[in-house]
């Protein structure tokens, strides 16, 4: 599974951002997706999953009622809808997903995105 994300750019606070990940290779297999974000100095820190099956959803109380997860199915795109940005919220933004070969669990990573938040 390779992941491939865009969206990311500068932006004021208070405004919006949606970023994506397209996914391909075996996209069938994999169960959950997820946003990560890593700010300099800073540990990469988990942001928002999806379940595939059922689309269950979660996001961190650091972004909840701001941040809102969503996938297309038919396009094997995630999507990261973010709403009243903080200059808080820069970071490298990372696309994950889970998925399964043969019984194992595997893990891809997409390359990151810049999103920078000015006060």
């Amino acid at each position: 599974v390779q992941l491939v994300e865009s969206g990311g750019g500068l932006v004021q606070a208070g405004g919006s951002l949606r970023l994506s990940c397209a996914a391909s290779g075996s996209t069938f297999s994999i169960n959950a997706m997820g946003w990560y974000r890593q700010a300099p100095g800073k540990q990469r820190e988990l942001v928002a999953t999806i379940r595939i099956g059922g689309g269950n959803t979660d996001v961190a109380d650091s972004v909840k009622g701001r941040f809102t997860i969503s996938r297309d199915n038919a396009k094997n795109t995630m999507y990261l809808q973010m709403n009243s940005l903080k200059p808080e919220d820069t970071a490298v933004y990372y696309c994950n997903a889970n998925w399964l070969k043969n019984g194992l669990g595997f893990s891809s990573w997409g390359q990151g995105t810049q999103v920078t938040v000015s006060s």
